[in-house]
C-alpha cells in the first residue's frame, strides 16, 4: 500500500474527463457534482483539470468561500490549484492564491500587499529550511541553538505581521528532514547538522503554538511518503519546486484536512460493519467458534487491529456505532461472549444489527445521535455495500478497502478523517457523552411525561465567563456548530482570548451535568453593549441537549446580566444558512418580538424590565460577566 496513491478513495471513473467538462460548461454551477468528483484518487493533472471548473466566481455563493493565500519561498504556484480542487472533497470551497516567487517576507510585512488585500481567511506559512536560513554547522552547539533560535523568531515576525495586517488564521509548518545524511547513523545526534537543526526546530515549533494559529506536519507526512519520495532534486533545481509534483495531491489532502477541523467539519462518527471486518468469517453461519479473530492467526490479528484502531479513535472522543446484515442477538453474542474481541456493548453508542439496506441504517444512526449524515464514516469490507452507500448517501465518507484485512486499519487511519487542530477534556469524553445521550433518547422514548423526564435528568449546569482554561474549547465550538447556531459567525482562539479580556463584553461558558453523566460544555454565548441594549452577537448550543429547556435557562442568565448592566433590552439577530434552520424561530419561541427582517437576518429584542423568570428543572451555578 502506497500512502502517495491514497487508496481510501475511490478510482476515478471512466468519464471523469466529460463530467469536468460538464461541470465547468454548466450553465449553473452544480456543488454536489463537483464534490463527487473531487472524491476521487486524482493526480495533479486531474487536480489541475477540475480547478479549472471551479474559478472563485462560480464557488463563492456557495457556503462560505474561503480565501487563502500561501506563502512561500518556494514556488506555491503548483499548489493551488491541488487545493482548490480538493477542498470539496473535504465540503469545502477555497480560492487559493499564491504569490509570485521570493516575494512572501514583503508580501507578510507590507500592509498593503496583495495578499492583505484578499482579507484572507487563512494564510499558510509554508516555509522551508532554505527560506528559513537553517545553515549547517556541524559540531557547534551553541551556534546550532542560536540558528534555530533565529529561524523561530522569523517565523514569529511573519507571524506578528500577518495578525496585524489581517484577521486571517495563519497556518505554520514543520519542516521535511532532508533525504541524505552527513554523518550517517550520528546525523540526527550531532549539533549543526542539517538534519539535527530541523529536528530542533520541529520540536520547538511543536512544544510552542502561536496563539491562534494551526500547525500543518509536513515533517510527518514527508516522513510517511519517504524522504526521497519527497525530495525531488531535479524539481528544485528546475524550478525550485518544494518537493516532488508526485507529492502534491497529497500536500493538498493534509492541508484542506487542518482548514476543515478548524472550520468544525471534520468527522464525528465511525460506523462499523461485523462480518468480515471487525472478524473473518460469518458469525450467523460459522458461529463464535467458527469466526476468525485473535493472536496466532495472520488473518485473525489483521481484524484485531481494526478493533484496536476503533478503540483508539474512542478514546480520543470519535462515537463508534455498528451496521450490520445480520440478527441482532447473534450479532451482540459476538461482542459479550468471544474472549478475543477488544470491542464489547459498551463502546458502542449505536448497535444497528438487522435486514434493512446500509444506507437506513446509516441515516437512523445519525437521528439517533442528533448528528449530521455527513459526520459519519462508514467501514465495510463488501464493495457493493460501499457503493450503495455512495450512491444514497454521498455525504457519508466511505473508505475503499482492499481485499486483505491486513490494510484496514491502516487504510482507515491514513484518511484522516478525524483530524483535529486540538485535543481537549471534551474531546476525550465525547465518546462517553453521546453513549449516554442514546440511553437518554431511549428513556425519553419510554416515557409519556416530557416534564417528568427532565426532572429525573436532575440537571446541574455551571456558567462562568470565558477563561484561559476553556478558551481552546469555546473556540471549537465557535468553529464547529452548525445547527444550533443563531448567526454562525466565527472566532479564532485569539480572538475569544480578546473577548475574555474585554469588560464590556458578555460572554457564558454552560456545562452540563446529568444523572447519565457529564455533557462537557454545552453552550456559548457572546454579548456586546450597544447603548440601551445587550447585543447577542453569538448564541450556540450542542444539539445533544435538545428539548431540554437549556435555552430558557440561558435566557433567564442574559435578562440578569443585562439587568445588571442597567441595559432595557436584549437584541439578537438570526442569519439563515443551509444548516441552521433548526433555530428559525429561536427568538420567537422565547418570547421576543421581531424588530426588521431581510433575507440576510431577522433581528429581534426581548424588554428585560417586564420579563419574568421562568422556572426550569435545571439547578445552576454561574460566576462571572
Amino acid at each position: 500500500m502506497k500512502l502517495l496513491e491514497m487508496p481510501w478513495l475511490p478510482s476515478v471513473g471512466e468519464g471523469f474527463r466529460a463530467d469536468v467538462r460538464a461541470l465547468r460548461e454548466a450553465p449553473v454551477f452544480d456543488p454536489a457534482q463537483a464534490r463527487r468528483l473531487a472524491s476521487q484518487r486524482l493526480d495533479i493533472s486531474q487536480l489541475h483539470s477540475l480547478a479549472r471548473a471551479l474559478p472563485a466566481q462560480r464557488i463563492a455563493p456557495h457556503e462560505g468561500c474561503i480565501r487563502l493565500s500561501i506563502l512561500s519561498n518556494t514556488t506555491a504556484e503548483i499548489i493551488v490549484p491541488a487545493v482548490i480542487a480538493t477542498a470539496p472533497r473535504h465540503d469545502l470551497w477555497i480560492d487559493a492564491s499564491a504569490p509570485p516567487f521570493g516575494s512572501f517576507a514583503s508580501e507578510a510585512f507590507d500592509a498593503s500587499s496583495d495578499t492583505h488585500a484578499r482579507r484572507n481567511h487563512f494564510v499558510l506559512l509554508a516555509l522551508d529550511h532554505r527560506g528559513l536560513q537553517l545553515m549547517p554547522c556541524p559540531g557547534d552547539a551553541s551556534g546550532a541553538e542560536e540558528t534555530v533560535s533565529a529561524a523561530l523568531a522569523q517565523v514569529q515576525r511573519l507571524m506578528g505581521a500577518i495578525r496585524e495586517a489581517s484577521a486571517a488564521t495563519v497556518i505554520t509548518q514543520t519542516l521535511a528532514a532532508p533525504a541524505v545524511q552527513l554523518f550517517g547513523s550520528l546525523d540526527a545526534q550531532t549539533p549543526g547538522t542539517l538534519r539535527w537543526l530541523i529536528g530542533r526546530f520541529n520540536a520547538r515549533l511543536r512544544e510552542s503554538p502561536a496563539l491562534g494559529s494551526l500547525m500543518l506536519d509536513v515533517a510527518t507526512l514527508a516522513e510517511q511518503v519517504g524522504q526521497d519520495e519527497w525530495h525531488d532534486p531535479v524539481q528544485w533545481n528546475l524550478g525550485k519546486f518544494p518537493f516532488s509534483q508526485r507529492v502534491v495531491p497529497l500536500y493538498a489532502e493534509w492541508l484542506c484536512r487542518v482548514i476543515a477541523a478548524a472550520k468544525g467539519k471534520s468527522r464525528k462518527c465511525l460506523v462499523l460493519d461485523l462480518d468480515n471486518t471487525l472478524w473473518g468469517g460469518v458469525i450467523g453461519d460459522d458461529g463464535l467458534a467458527g469466526v476468525v479473530l485473535g493472536q496466532g492467526s495472520a488473518q485473525g490479528e489483521a481484524h484485531l487491529a481494526v478493533q484496536a484502531a476503533a478503540l483508539m479513535l474512542r478514546q480520543r472522543g470519535v462515537i463508534l456505532a455498528v451496521s450490520s446484515k445480520n440478527d441482532d442477538a447473534i450479532a451482540r453474542k459476538m461482542f459479550r461472549e468471544h474472549p478475543e474481541m477488544l470491542l464489547r456493548e459498551e463502546h458502542i453508542a449505536v448497535f444497528q444489527a438487522n435486514w434493512q439496506d446500509k444506507a437506513t441504517n446509516l441515516r437512523a444512526i445519525a437521528e439517533t445521535l442528533n448528528i449530521g449524515i455527513n459526520s459519519l464514516v462508514f467501514l465495510d469490507d463488501n464493495p457493493a455495500e460501499r457503493q450503495q452507500v455512495r450512491l444514497a448517501l454521498p455525504e457519508v465518507a466511505v473508505p475503499e478497502l482492499p481485499e486483505a484485512p491486513d490494510y484496514f486499519a491502516n487504510i482507515l487511519l491514513f484518511a484522516g478523517y478525524f483530524e483535529s487542530t486540538q485535543f481537549t477534556q471534551e474531546d476525550r469524553q465525547r465518546a462517553e457523552q453521546y453513549s449516554a445521550n442514546a440511553a437518554r433518547r431511549a428513556a425519553l422514548g419510554a416515557g409519556t411525561d416530557l416534564e417528568q423526564y427532565l426532572e429525573s435528568l436532575a440537571m446541574q449546569a455551571h456558567v462562568s465567563a470565558f477563561d484561559a482554561v476553556g478558551r481552546a474549547r469555546i473556540t471549537q465550538l465557535i468553529n464547529k456548530t452548525n445547527q444550533f447556531n443563531l448567526t454562525t459567525r466565527r472566532y479564532s482562539e485569539a480572538d475569544v482570548a480578546a473577548f475574555e479580556a474585554d469588560a464590556s463584553m458578555v460572554t457564558l461558558q454552560i456545562r452540563l451535568k446529568d444523572s447519565y453523566g457529564d455533557n462537557g460544555m454545552i453552550s456559548v454565548v457572546i454579548c456586546k453593549e450597544a447603548g440601551d441594549d445587550l447585543q447577542i452577537d453569538t448564541w450556540l448550543m450542542s444539539c445533544r441537549v435538545l428539548n431540554r429547556r437549556v435555552e430558557e435557562m440561558v435566557l433567564n442568565l442574559l435578562v440578569k446580566r443585562a439587568r445588571y448592566r442597567n441595559k432595557r433590552r436584549l437584541t439578537g439577530a438570526y442569519c439563515p444558512t443551509e444548516r441552521n434552520s433548526l433555530v428559525k424561530d429561536h427568538y420567537l419561541k422565547l418570547g421576543f418580538e421581531c424588530h426588521s427582517q431581510c433575507p440576510e437576518s431577522t433581528s429581534w429584542h426581548l424588554n428585560v424590565v417586564d420579563y419574568t423568570e421562568r422556572r426550569l428543572p435545571i439547578t445552576v451555578a454561574a460566576s462571572g460577566n
